[in-house]
């Protein structure tokens, strides 16, 4: 039996063009961790390799702070975002 995950953030836009979706983050979440967003009937696995917040580069964001990241497959608007095992 797994236990419930709760969401580290949720995806709040996306644009599809240049596959970059806009995370808000309930947590910490750093360059390099492994997340699972998840929703619609999808999931979508990847490592954070780029994050961005007003076109500059950042390792890390907290609670409440959105950043810009590149997926390789589309999201969705609501999506939630977990870390990956």
């Amino acid at each position: 039996m797994s236990e419930e995950r709760k969401p580290i953030g949720k995806i709040t836009r996306f644009f599809p063009k240049i596959s970059v979706a806009v995370l808000k983050a309930d947590e910490t979440i750093k360059k390099g961790d492994k997340i699972s967003i998840g929703g619609h009937g999808k999931k979508v696995e990847m490592v954070l390799e780029s994050m961005q917040s007003h076109h500059t580069d950042v390792e890390e964001i907290k609670q409440g702070e959105e950043v810009g990241i590149k997926t390789p497959e589309d999201v969705k608007e609501g999506d939630l975002v977990y870390k990956a095992d």
